[in-house]
This record gives C-alpha cells, sequence and structure tokens, in this order.
C-alpha cells in the first residue's frame, strides 16, 4: 500500500456513529437530522424520491462553479432582459484613459452586485443540495453500501469530508467571483461568440453545433486532465484532488485554485472561440456540470441507453482509486485512442505514470497481490456483464 493509501483509504463499519455535535464542516451534520428526514422521506412514493435526487444532483452541478448565474444571464440575453442587446454592441470598451478603473469602462457596472448574488446562492446549494445528496446515499444507506457504492468497503474519514468541503468552498468561492464578473460583463453587453438568433448562422450551424461543441470540450478537456497527470503537475497540484481516493459529490471542486480557473477556462472556451448558439452552450455546459457531479459520487449510476458516449461512473471512480487512468470524463473513446483506457492485464499505482500502466507479466507477486485486494473491493454492481470478475481472474491467474 502506497502513502497516499493509507491517508484516504480508511475501512470504516458501515454504519456511522450519530454525534451531538458535528464540525459543521463536515459532512457528519448531516446525520443529526438523518432520523426527521427519513421519517419525511418514507412518506414520498418512490418515483418522487429519485426524482427529488436526481433534481438536487442537478441544481448542484450547476452551482459548484457559480456556472448557475451565467446560464441565467443567458436566458435573460436571449429575451432581452435588462443590459445592453448584442445587436447593439459589438463589446468595444468605450473611449477613454488606459486601463481606467472605472468599472463602466469595462462593462462591469453592478458587478458587486452579481457577485454577491453569485457566491450567497453558490454556497447555499453546495452546502444545502450537496448535505442532501450526503444524507440520501452516505448517511441513509450506509448500511448496505454494497447496493450502491463503486468502492462498498472504503469510506473517507470524517477528516478527509471535512478537507474536501474546505477546499471545495475555497474553488467555489473563486469560481462564483470569476462567473460574476463574466455574467455581469455579458449582461452589460459586452462581446462573445454567443448569439440569441438562430437565424443569424442558420439551422445547419445549430445543429452541427451541438456535436461540436461537445466533442471540442470533452476533448479538450482529456488533454487538461492528462496535462496535470504529468509528474510535476501532478505533485504539484492535481495530487491535491486525488486525495479524495473514494470521492464523493465534494469533490468535484476539490481542486487546486491554480488547476480549477485553468478548468474553468477550458469549459467556457467556446463562449469566445467561435458562433454557438445560447441554447447550445448552456445546455451543454449544464450536462458537463451534471455529470462532473455523478462521476465524483462514489455511486454506481450508469449511462443511459441514450448516452452511447458516456461513460458509467465507475470509470472516473477508477481513476481516483488507481490514479493515472481513464483521464476523459464524458467520453471514454479518448483514453481508448490514445492507449490510457484501463486494462485488465495492467497495474495502476500513484507512482505509475502516464496513463499507460505495468504490465502484470512484469509485476512482483505483492504487486500483483496489492493490486488484487484493490479489484476485490470494487462493487461488482458498478459493471456490466464479467468486467469486474475478468479483471480480479486475470491477477489471480499470475499469483498461481
Amino acid at each position: 500500500m502506497t502513502s497516499t493509501d493509507s491517508v484516504t483509504e480508511t475501512m470504516e463499519s458501515p454504519q456511522l456513529k450519530k454525534t451531538e455535535f458535528a464540525d459543521p464542516m463536515a459532512v457528519t451534520w448531516a446525520n443529526k437530522y438523518s432520523d426527521s428526514l427519513q421519517k419525511y422521506w418514507n412518506r414520498l412514493p418512490n418515483f418522487l424520491g429519485t426524482f427529488i435526487a436526481t433534481v438536487a444532483v442537478f441544481i448542484l452541478g450547476s452551482s459548484v462553479r457559480g456556472e448557475w448565474l451565467l446560464i441565467l444571464v443567458h436566458f435573460l440575453k436571449a429575451f432581452s432582459y435588462g443590459g445592453v442587446s448584442n445587436e447593439t454592441s459589438n463589446g468595444s470598451l468605450p473611449s477613454g484613459r488606459p486601463w481606467s478603473l472605472n468599472l463602466e469602462d469595462y462593462r462591469l457596472q453592478g458587478v458587486g452586485y452579481y457577485w454577491v448574488y453569485s457566491t450567497t446562492i453558490s454556497y447555499t446549494f453546495y452546502i444545502g443540495v450537496g448535505g442532501f445528496l450526503h444524507w440520501y446515499y452516505y448517511v441513509r444507506q450506509r448500511d448496505r453500501p454494497e447496493e450502491w457504492k463503486c468502492q462498498p468497503k472504503k469510506f473517507m474519514s470524517p477528516e478527509l469530508e471535512r478537507d474536501e468541503i474546505l477546499l471545495g468552498s475555497l474553488s467555489l468561492f473563486i469560481g462564483s467571483t470569476i462567473s460574476a464578473f463574466i455574467s455581469c460583463y455579458i449582461m452589460n453587453g459586452g462581446a462573445t461568440k454567443i448569439y440569441y438568433n438562430v437565424s443569424d448562422y442558420g439551422w445547419l450551424w445549430y445543429f452541427a453545433s451541438w456535436p461540436v461543441v461537445f466533442i471540442w470540450q470533452d476533448y479538450l478537456t482529456y488533454w487538461h486532465h492528462r496535462f496535470y497527470h504529468l509528474p510535476f503537475f501532478y505533485k504539484n497540484f492535481h495530487k491535491l484532488h486525488h486525495k479524495y481516493k473514494q470521492p464523493t459529490a465534494f469533490s468535484v471542486t476539490a481542486i487546486h485554485p491554480f488547476e480549477f480557473i485553468h478548468m474553468q477556462a477550458v469549459l467556457v472556451s467556446p463562449m469566445v472561440l467561435f458562433p454557438v448558439h445560447w441554447t447550445v452552450f448552456v445546455t451543454i455546459l449544464a450536462y458537463l456540470y451534471y455529470h462532473g457531479i455523478i462521476d465524483h459520487s462514489g455511486i454506481n449510476f450508469k449511462a443511459h441507453w441514450w448516452q452511447p458516449w458516456q461513460p458509467d461512473c465507475i470509470f472516473h471512480d477508477n481513476h481516483h482509486q488507481y490514479f493515472h487512468v481513464n483521464f476523459g470524463f464524458n467520453m471514454e473513446i479518448w483514453d481508448k485512442i490514445h492507449g490510457t483506457y484501463r486494462q485488465k492485464n495492467k497495474v495502476y499505482r500513484e507512482d505509475i505514470f502516464y496513463g499507460k500502466g505495468k504490465d502484470i507479466s512484469s509485476c512482483t507477486q505483492s504487486e500483483l497481490k496489492e493490486d488484487l485486494s484493490q479489484r476485490e473491493s470494487e462493487n461488482v454492481l458498478a459493471y456490466r456483464g464479467q468486467v469486474r470478475d475478468e479483471q480480479i481472474e486475470e491477477v489471480r491467474r499470475k499469483i498461481q
């Protein structure tokens, strides 16, 4: 077991103790109200409970980087509510002294109000909705993790849970601030490549832009993520995110601030690079953030039948468990093309970089036994078919 494993892997009894006092920045506070929540939750029909949980994931996903405000602004712009319309402004700055501190010169008038709204709502959703999701799975169903958890035998310690919320809160502050400035700039007529009338570029580009924008963002995200797994950038930046070897929904923003800003730039890049209709941009952005929560949830969610491109949750959970492998997010094809997709005949650890793994034929017996332990700790229900069993048998044959 590596040094990181000893810190992040916590073998706990499924039943979490209820305490009279809990750290407000740790998710154990959800226990205090668990019985009351369960009492009312049992009165709901099953389909309604599932719907509420799904909506909660969507709300949390759209708020974890403060992008809910950016989405709202595009809605308002589309219906010409407030600000300066794109038709009357080319986004150029008013004439005046260079580097003027006058906010109007940079189309940032009222940015303070945007910042207050952005941070307040984002933190409310992050703690409130995030706390609900944690209760729904990690408290309410903690005594039966084999039914829903990707790594059912392992839970993060309360200290690490607190740590990820603190780090996630810092990143959320940065993201909300950036979103407030961008939203204010757009609402005041700042220039972007977003357009609001389909006739501006025609229906052909409108429909073609859906896969173009999605593929652009996802492929760029793959390389961004893989870049941060290079030895220098991993050890100095991305390693912070990999402390959470059993990720939860709060892990999605628990990233080094520098990397977080870089990632946010990747996600909003279409807005400044090529024409994209607001409905395309907003929908895809919401989709990406929704699955960002799903992929970090540690729950064995499966992609729907209409998402043949989308990997199941176990794909990214494997990334946290095995470190330098499965760099993609919403399309696993990039890993298959570039040879960084997890293979059953390879061993992956934190000290094995570049996504290629180490062939099991060149591993020692102790390395194989350690890897077998990791494979056996995964939930068979998180996979489709016999994939997990095949991975285990591959190593067992080598050990024998």
